[in-house]
């Protein structure tokens, strides 16, 4: 195998498969799930290297891409037919399954795999995470584990380029914020500082690896116009779907990314889009999804206080999707949609951080006068999470905002900020206080966390 395809730097999703692959205990199947570009394939050419270091022979590994035309048209039991005629007939294989969705029977035969040949392993990626998941739930119960592969944090970013940085040494340093004093916040923000410049940039075209080393930025925007965006809504989601009129799916993504962060409603884009039926619109957000180009935010209660009937709120995946579908070259001047840009990728960066845990990520809006609260974390045996983004120079936080009055209510709160100097500690009233911290460090500190 060229060392080329296997990259230096290897992601959190490398280790948690690595972990699942060699757990003798509890044997599962590892599928790996994630948008295009986003390292699925780079993270299965890294498990490959890693196995060949340990001596596994090179015959009993096979990489089959799914995705490949001619692979297409043949079935599962030709293509295993095929490698245990020619090449290696034992049954203590490691199948690495490339874009598994576009098999025909790929649950089957992963569950076949899994029952009769007890010594091999399967490592298999797709990029339609329900059509996965629905797999697991019909034949690969107790069978397989899904992991997510989000597009990058901020921190793994910064470790992709090697951005020169102070080492942080505390673990968990969010949990430790309101105990620290403003001395030591200072001195850590003062490690982070270095990391702020490269802060704009991701948020254009970060979460993509192979985009984030490129020297040329308008050409990986247009890459990820062309292989991240056109592909998925002309070529992938209408074969999954069985979708005839894919102009529909472009009109729908395209509204989409202009109301980022907002909530929406469907009979509002059905409106807007004359000619798209509420049904259509409803069904085709759930495909976008699936091919996680966008998430689903949805209202969540507090202590008891009424929610606004149960519409989402959207986000695109990636912030840089969005950017290079919008083609709007002015938004690092424009702090509103500065703002929304910001809250996306926080919003991703949350839901990559707990997606394991048994928590749930929405928002609050809601009470006597509809306040709203951007991203709330329901923590099981804990206190929630509030987080408000204020991405504009010296955001006040009124005392009667709904952070304020909630935090209050068994909740931790935390303003994200923009400016560098803009942090520490808010106290309120009624005696609680909100974390003040900026966007570059908070996003920095999450994949730290992770």
């Amino acid at each position: 195998m060229d060392i080329r395809l296997t990259k230096k730097y290897k992601r959190s999703a490398y280790y948690e498969a690595m972990n699942r692959l060699s757990d003798n205990k509890i044997r599962r199947s590892v599928i790996l799930t994630g948008t295009r570009r986003v390292g699925k394939t780079t993270i299965q050419f890294q498990m490959i290297g890693s196995l060949l270091r340990y001596g596994i022979a090179p015959q009993k590994i096979v990489y089959v891409s799914l995705d490949h035309p001619m692979l297409k048209l043949a079935g599962f039991d030709e293509i295993l037919d095929c490698y245990h005629e020619n090449v290696y007939a034992g049954q203590d294989v490691y199948y690495f399954f490339d874009e598994v969705q576009y098999g025909k029977d790929w649950a089957s035969w992963l569950k076949i795999i899994y029952d009769m040949q007890p010594d091999s392993k399967v490592i298999a990626t797709g990029s339609a995470s329900p059509a996965l998941v629905q797999g697991s739930v019909e034949s690969g119960a107790g069978r397989w584990s899904v992991i997510q592969v989000p597009t990058m944090s901020f921190y793994e970013y910064c470790e992709l380029l090697e951005v020169e940085r102070s080492v942080l040494k505390n673990a968990d340093i969010l949990a430790s914020w309101l105990e620290m004093s403003q001395q030591e916040r200072t001195g850590l923000m003062l490690q982070l500082s270095e990391i702020q410049n490269h802060f704009n940039r991701y948020l254009l075209v970060g979460g993509f690896p192979e985009l984030a080393l490129a020297d040329n930025d308008i050409m990986a925007q247009q890459i990820l116009r062309e292989d991240v965006v056109y592909k998925v809504l002309k070529r992938d989601l209408p074969s999954l779907y069985n979708i005839r009129n894919s102009t529909e799916l472009e009109r729908i993504f395209l509204y989409l990314c202009n109301v980022s962060s907002s909530v929406v409603s469907i009979e509002a884009i059905a409106k807007e889009l004359q000619g798209v039926s509420r049904p259509t619109v409803e069904n085709y957000i759930k495909y976008l999804e699936s091919a996680n180009l966008i998430y689903q935010s949805w209202p969540v209660g507090m202590a008891g206080k009424k929610i606004l009937k149960a519409s989402p709120k959207i986000y695109i995946a990636d912030a840089a999707i969005r950017n290079a579908v919008l083609m709007d070259d002015a938004i690092l001047t424009n702090p509103e949609e500065m703002g929304k840009v910001v809250e996306a990728a926080l919003y991703k960066h949350i839901t990559s951080l707990y997606y394991r845990k048994a928590t749930s990520v929405g928002y609050f809006r809601g009470g006597r006068k509809d306040k709203e609260v951007d991203i709330v974390v329901e923590m099981p045996n804990t206190k929630n999470i509030l987080i408000e983004v204020k991405y504009r120079e010296g955001a006040p936080i009124p005392d009667d905002s709904a952070i304020c009055q909630l935090c209050a209510d068994n909740a931790a709160a935390i303003v994200v900020t923009k400016s560098a100097d803009d942090y520490g500690i808010h106290s309120i009233p009624n005696g609680e206080r909100l974390i003040r911290i900026p966007a570059f460090a908070f996003l920095y500190l999450i994949g730290y966390t992770e």
